[in-house]
């Protein structure tokens, strides 16, 4: 009887070994072959501080209530508040140490489009690698060239807060395989080069559904409401509805939107509020023809 205990319990750890192996396979993070970011020449410096601005780069990474200049410097820090606890945004700035100065340019484009840190460890999706999926090489390669140029800074952010089960990495590999994809969110007309840019720039480094589309118990989006709103991850409020069904923006025009984005104010003389004055500042420092394009598609999408 020991002896068929014994042989019942092998079996049973070989077997859970083999299914968390065949797990792991399956869910590893994948950064892209080192060719992938072979062959891109010297970085457009002026086009990767479009591509800077379009991210909304600052927002996140520069020090809270930064001002001018000051946030161009990518100190990191800034405590992000979600249900599965607290994450603090790292330093992005060239400092070789506290920054990612010492990172290869594949390493940086594997962690924007892949979500797979410099040690091919897994990325949180608190940092919007499920949208900067859609950028292109060139525009991460110029993206790159230009943080390059900013400041250093030797601040350290705090590590993350999270609670048990939330702290173990290797459950995104699972979260990413439910998740994760760098396709287009909606449908759109191909043929509408200004629809397709507007596209582009929503759900790639604009990461615009990243606040305003709802999101299921494990984070993940629910696909159905694509830019329909969503409760405040920090808890107060509710990020509004843009899309064409939007009680608060549904009625603006494609030109009304494009204004909004470059002055702050509204059809209706308000101005922008909360976390999008920032965003709006960003969105102002982009040619004209990109905000027109924004505005756009969020006319384009499906109405909820």
């Amino acid at each position: 009887m020991a002896r068929r205990a014994r042989k019942f319990v092998s079996t049973m750890l070989f077997l859970g070994v083999v299914v968390a192996g065949g797990a792991w396979f399956v869910t590893k993070p994948e950064p892209w072959p080192a060719a992938h970011w072979d062959g891109l020449g010297e970085p457009d410096l002026g086009h990767g501080e479009q591509v800077f601005w379009a991210g909304g780069c600052t927002s996140c990474h520069a020090a809270p209530g930064s001002e001018g200049d000051a946030k161009l410097v990518l100190t990191g820090g800034l405590p992000l508040k979600s249900p599965f606890g607290t994450f603090h945004v790292p330093n992005i700035s060239p400092d070789e140490t506290a920054g990612i100065g010492g990172w290869t340019f594949a390493q940086f484009g594997d962690a924007m489009t892949r979500g797979v840190g410099p040690d091919g460890e897994y990325l949180y999706p608190s940092f919007p690698y499920g949208s900067y999926a859609r950028l292109t090489q060139k525009d991460v390669n110029d993206l790159f060239g230009y943080i390059k140029t900013l400041p250093k800074s030797a601040n350290v952010a705090p590590p993350h807060e999270l609670p048990f089960p939330f702290d173990i990495r290797a459950s995104l590999g699972g979260w990413k395989l439910l998740f994760y994809s760098d396709k287009p969110r909606v449908p759109i007309d191909q043929a509408n080069a200004k629809l397709v840019r507007g596209q582009y720039l929503v759900e790639g480094p604009g990461h615009c559904g990243e606040c305003h589309t709802p999101r299921n118990a494990l984070g993940g989006f629910k696909a159905d409401l694509w830019l329909a709103g969503a409760p405040n991850p920090e808890g107060e409020g509710q990020i509004p509805n843009i899309t064409p069904g939007s009680k608060s923006i549904g009625s603006w025009s494609e030109a009304d939107i494009a204004n909004y984005l470059e002055t702050g104010f509204t059809p209706d003389f308000d101005s922008a509020g909360g976390s999008m004055v920032e965003v709006q500042q960003n969105i102002a420092k982009l040619p004209a023809e990109d905000r027109e394009a924004i505005a756009a598609y969020l006319k384009a999408v499906p109405a909820r």
